[in-house]
């Protein structure tokens, strides 16, 4: 279940990273830029990771990482948060540094835009506490610069994404938000360049997302084949959510190894979620919705 957000001090602002799952995502063609072009439907959990900010005068930029999924994660330069972080910080050209803490509540390199989210957040959370004059063109190009999900989770609404992840469209969808949604992750980490090297090159069709009956009839992910060769986990965690009772779809998201599923209700959610534990203790799990734009 997701840790509680406890009031912060005055001088604190706090933005949560919120989890990104792909509903759907088709990928179109390798590009020649090395890239692959894909369509794919971004929703965003009411939950994540959550990331603090304070002022520092001295213009220095400090990271501390806590939280259930902090081992082994770098707070050097190479780091999301910090990548972000120096990127706004040139780009504005000021002086003015921050004391950053981030509490990891998400799984890494699983599928669900965790360091994208992170650095998203970093971007929205310095804007505020810089009180940056920068327009929305202007962040999502550098967030662009720091990863191809990270311009969708900037915003951090539901959205079409193409491109390589630089084309982004708002998509309401009737009855998707609020929808509750179970993440399910087996502990195990995928390298995102593995699975789409494991792709089979081959164009299965676009992706159309005018209803959630679309969505969930004809939507797919092309990457759950390749991944599923790396982790047979995936297999095991799309087995055990499908057939449950109030279930819509559960797919993979993203290049894994999170899976979600979608419930008519949140009492369904929750027997599913307690039965999923029970079996499997192991894997983690959390329990959100589909946020609101």
């Amino acid at each position: 279940m997701p840790l509680p957000d406890l009031e912060a001090p005055a001088d604190l602002l706090v933005e949560t990273a919120y989890a990104k799952v792909n509903l759907a995502l088709h990928v179109r063609a390798r590009r020649d830029d090395g890239y692959h072009a894909f369509e794919s439907l971004f929703v965003f959990a009411e939950h994540g990771d959550r990331l603090e900010g304070q002022a520092d005068a001295d213009g220095a930029i400090d990271l501390v990482i806590d939280g259930p999924f902090a081992a082994g994660l770098d707070t050097g330069s190479g780091n999301l948060v910090m990548r972000a972080a120096k990127a706004l910080q040139d780009y504005l050209g000021t002086e003015r540094g921050a004391r950053l803490r981030l509490t990891k509540r998400l799984p890494v390199a699983s599928g669900i835009g965790g360091g994208s989210a992170d650095a998203a957040a970093t971007l929205r959370l310095l804007a505020r506490l810089w009180d940056a004059r920068i327009d929305a063109g202007e962040l999502a190009g550098l967030a662009l610069d720091l990863g191809s999900d990270v311009p969708a989770c900037v915003p951090s609404v539901t959205q079409m994404v193409s491109g390589r992840g630089e084309h982004l469209a708002r998509h309401g969808v009737a009855g998707l938000e609020g929808l509750p949604m179970l993440l399910v992750n087996p502990g195990v980490a995928v390298s995102t360049a593995a699975v789409f090297s494991g792709w089979d090159g081959q164009d299965h069709g676009p992706l159309s997302a005018d209803s959630l009956d679309q969505l969930i009839g004809a939507g797919r992910n092309d990457l759950e084949r390749p991944a599923m060769a790396l982790a047979p986990a995936i297999a095991d965690i799309l087995a055990a959510l499908r057939g449950r009772a109030g279930l819509k779809v559960a797919r993979m998201s993203g290049s894994g190894a999170t899976c979600f599923a979608l419930f008519d209700d949140d009492a369904a959610m929750g027997r599913a979620a307690d039965a999923i534990r029970a079996e499997r203790p192991d894997w983690w799990t959390m329990e959100t919705r589909i946020r609101s734009a």
